[in-house]
């Protein structure tokens, strides 16, 4: 029973200290993250030339003021946030930067890094507009089957395109292109999540029992089915391994966090082992990349010279524990997909491993951060878009480092953030914007009770 002198303590006590947002966190974060991505451009100047590029400055400049602008309207829309996403995308996108100039100067016909930070303005664009127009999340909901039904005319529309490096997964006007199925994983994330959020239960209690899996009844497995072949057929009509497994992934990972079972991983494994292997047998593209997994330096042994997979190994050997330094190495040898996927080849050779790991590690932020998130909401909508939306980065983060380092086969995706292309940052920065909105929610104090 509390004492009289404490009764009358507790009359005078203020209210509540306000929690803190981690807005200054945030700006301190930034600031680090553009110095360390001006420092690298300077570093690539320095190596090659003997002196600081011209525009040193300038490249600072605008990639300070887009990450300034992105902290602004976080701190005025979104201000409990979580303060590591924006800083982690901002160093993750001035990495890119960085590394596709320094490959630039390897190729003097070639100018993406300046396209790349046009590309990169507009994802910071998009990335306000969700943070201010999107006030609650569980909006997203009421869209989520005609979003499925947008994500899949952008799935098939490539196939009525031309095939670019042995898949169909671009549309290509004149010199212009975009890769609508960046965008069309964000769209299945959020018609992903509605429909376990609504049949979670169904998938978790109720069907027949088989052997030590419930199955469950044939309304709610259905979707699951059609899934799987959407999944194959992706395979067959646009040899796009990595965007398959990407989508098949995401899905596999949202219904187990659903249902809790872990049966269901290991369906989701069978039905995708089958469907590498039925279209690895059938599509000459997949199966020849199945084989240059397999044997990688098969074609040095044929007198052919090394492939790409042989010098993104060589390239990652060379670099050792710290590097070559910007602006050193040779993995422009490569060939053409030097700046896409494998990019990463750049960051272990002139990096080395201490820098890939650094990458990694940047990687790893943005998903547990994600992850974190979606085990703070209560809504189970809101809770499954979190982490669907951390899966798809490190998904592709995994697939792409798999292909390139020779763990899985090649697969084609971009390197989230630090691979060229306008169509994938973009999407980035609108997945880096949903999770800063659904940690604001998840990390806003409760109001405060009424008396009476």
């Amino acid at each position: 029973m509390a004492t009289p002198a404490a009764l009358a303590n507790a009359g005078r006590e203020g209210p509540a200290p306000r929690p803190r947002t981690g807005r200054n966190t945030e700006l301190l974060l930034l600031v680090g993250a553009v110095a360390v991505a001006v420092f690298g451009y300077v570093e690539v100047g320095v190596n090659i030339d003997g002196h600081a590029p011209a525009d040193a400055a300038r490249y600072g400049a605008a990639l300070g003021g887009l990450a300034l602008a992105a902290h602004v309207l976080v701190r005025w829309r979104a201000r409990y946030a979580d303060p590591l996403l924006l800083p982690t995308g901002v160093l993750l996108n001035g990495i890119g930067l960085v590394v596709i100039y320094r490959l630039d100067r390897a190729t003097p016909r070639s100018h993406a890094a300046p396209t790349q930070l046009l590309w990169s303005t507009l994802g910071v664009a998009l990335f306000a507009l969700v943070v201010v127009l999107l006030r609650d999340h569980r909006w997203l909901r009421r869209y989520a089957y005609s979003g499925a039904l947008v994500a899949l005319v952008l799935l098939v529309a490539p196939i009525f395109f031309p095939a670019v490096y042995g898949s169909r997964i671009w549309i290509t006007v004149g010199s212009f292109s975009i890769q609508p199925g960046e965008f069309a994983k964000i769209l299945l994330v959020v018609f992903f999540a509605a429909y376990l959020a609504t049949h979670r239960d169904a998938l978790a209690l109720t069907g027949k029992q088989l052997w030590k899996l419930r199955l469950p009844p044939g309304r709610v497995l259905g979707p699951i089915l059609l899934v799987w072949a959407a999944f194959v057929g992706v395979l067959v009509l646009e040899t796009d391994l990595g965007t398959s497994l990407l989508y098949f992934g995401i899905f596999v990972v949202l219904l187990y966090v659903a249902t809790a079972r872990t049966g269901w991983i290991a369906i989701g494994l069978l039905l995708a082992a089958v469907g590498v292997v039925a279209v690895g047998w059938l599509s000459p593209h997949v199966h020849g990349r199945v084989d240059q997994w397999l044997h990688p330096l098969a074609s040095i042994g044929a007198g052919q010279g090394a492939n790409q997979i042989a010098q993104s190994l060589f390239a990652f050997a060379w670099g050792g524990l710290l590097g070559e330094g910007l602006g050193r190495g040779h993995s422009i040898l490569i060939g053409f997909a030097a700046k896409s996927d494998f990019i990463l080849a750049t960051v272990g050779e002139e990096l080395g491993l201490v820098g890939l790991l650094a990458v990694f590690l940047l990687y790893s932020v943005l998903v547990a951060r994600g992850y974190r998130t979606g085990i703070a909401l209560r809504d189970p909508f809101g809770r499954l878009l979190a982490i669907g939306l951390a899966t798809i980065i490190g998904l592709q983060v995994f697939v792409v480092a798999g292909g390139v380092l020779d763990l899985i086969p090649l697969t084609g995706a971009t390197l989230p953030f630090v691979a060229q292309g306008g169509s994938s940052v973009v999407t980035n920065w609108i997945i880096v914007a949903l999770l800063v909105r659904l940690s604001d929610t998840a990390r806003r104090p409760a109001p405060p009770a009424l008396e009476g």
